[in-house]
């Protein structure tokens, strides 16, 4: 379920000009952002149950002490007691925790499933490798082009209308509504490729295929960073997806197979790698 906060983010959202609109993070958020995917709803939906928890144990615990601190300080208690066990609670305090670490596994579980297992009716699939420190991308279904992603500097984001620290010269298109795959590397050190509001995150490992999948519901542009420490220019690897209609990612494929040409003369070998490399 999509958390409240979300649903008045999309509110805004449609008043203040589309998901374009609240697709970034805020400064001082409390909250997570909005979901714009299925698993990014579960992640939320799990998160709050986990609140909701923390807190009850949190105050429980809180009124225990209290009330160790009223009923047996010094002068409330002077003849302090000689108990030296209680079954009852011994049984109490190890059965609940049991039972709190149940009720929080199962859903886990079942969401760390969702998430890890790739669906069979992928219609696309990128592959990104992560290098110190920019990002490239390949597009081996719609032509097999590459292209690099750059942090844009300050004066440039401004001028474009983007974060600062998270603009970039070229994003990821993907269409709305659609099961991507993205095959996740790197070309020297480990990086990590994070988009929170997709809820998806994965290590890029040198010599070693990763993979994600997403289903972005909202047309919208979002960002995300590398999440793994990788240098001194860390910070400043920054990640953008833009989501468009499936019309206008036909027309970005051919303009994008003009502007950045073939990379590699065998499209089908890198969803041919990853199929042999997935072990599910």
């Amino acid at each position: 379920m999509r958390t409240s906060l979300g649903r008045l983010a999309l509110l805004a959202a449609s008043v203040l000009g589309g998901p374009a609109a609240w697709a970034l993070p805020e400064n001082w958020g409390i909250n997570f952002q909005p979901a714009a995917t299925v698993a990014a709803d579960g992640i939320h939906s799990f998160h709050e149950m986990l609140l909701y928890i923390i807190t009850a144990v949190t105050l429980f615990v809180l009124a225990l002490l209290i009330i160790v601190m009223v009923r047996f300080n010094r002068r409330a208690n002077p003849v302090p007691s000689k108990t030296t066990h209680n079954t009852l609670i011994e049984v109490v305090w190890t059965v609940v925790p049991v039972v709190i670490l149940v009720v929080i596994a199962i859903p886990s579980f079942k969401l760390l499933y969702a998430n890890e297992r790739i669906p069979p009716d992928i219609a696309l699939t990128i592959k990104a490798i992560g290098k110190q420190w920019s990002w490239t991308y390949e597009y081996p279904d719609n032509g097999n082009f590459t292209f690099d992603v750059n942090m844009l500097p300050d004066d440039q984001a401004k001028a474009t209308g983007q974060p600062r620290l998270l603009a970039v010269d070229n994003f990821v298109v993907v269409p709305v509504d659609t099961k991507v795959r993205i095959i996740v590397t790197a070309a020297d050190v480990i990086h990590s490729w994070a988009m929170p509001q997709f809820g998806k995150k994965i290590d890029a490992v040198p010599g070693r295929l990763n993979e994600l999948w997403f289903e972005a519901r909202e047309v919208g542009t979002y960002y995300g960073q590398c999440s793994e420490l990788c240098g001194a220019n860390h910070a400043f690897m920054p990640i953008g997806v833009k989501v468009v209609t499936k019309d206008e990612y036909t027309a970005w494929v051919a303009q994008a197979q003009q502007q950045f040409g073939e990379a590699n003369p065998a499209p089908s070998s890198v969803a041919a790698t990853a199929a042999a490399s997935t072990t599910r």
